[in-house]
């Protein structure tokens, strides 16, 4: 037997828990923005559109913070945008565990690949200016 037949940890089982982590973090925002999109409909379905001046999102829904309040106060649009994070989240995620894989590989050049990506992707969702 070869070192990579006696492993525990394969790349195959990593590949199935990535894949099933993206699967489920798919499925789940889909579930949470289907739940605020009935919740909101149910609530301002029958209200007339105005196209005439553009509302957009109320400050409140632009933060964590906020959205997380509306979305456990049951606002449909807090529930939409908790899950649009949650989409967000998701390849966040898939970087975090592929981390975690190839750290139980011991496969350090990939870890520190895989480590910039997700500096870059902090970066980019945190550090830009962004209100999360």
């Amino acid at each position: 037997m070869t070192q990579t037949e006696t492993r525990a940890f394969t790349d195959q089982k990593l590949e199935n828990m990535v894949g099933n982590l993206l699967r489920a973090g798919v499925s789940l925002s889909a579930l949470v923005v289907l739940f605020g999109g009935i919740i909101y409909l149910a609530r301002h379905g029958r209200e007339p559109a105005s196209y005439t001046v553009f509302h957009g999102e109320p400050s409140d829904l632009k933060s964590l913070g906020g959205i997380v309040r509306y979305a456990f106060a049951f606002h449909g649009r807090g529930i939409i945008q908790l899950g649009l994070l949650l989409l967000i989240a998701t390849p966040v995620l898939r970087v975090v565990l592929s981390i975690w894989g190839f750290a139980e590989e011991h496969d350090r050049m990939y870890m520190i690949f895989t480590g910039i990506v997700l500096i870059v992707l902090l970066y980019s969702l945190l550090g830009s200016g962004s209100a999360f």
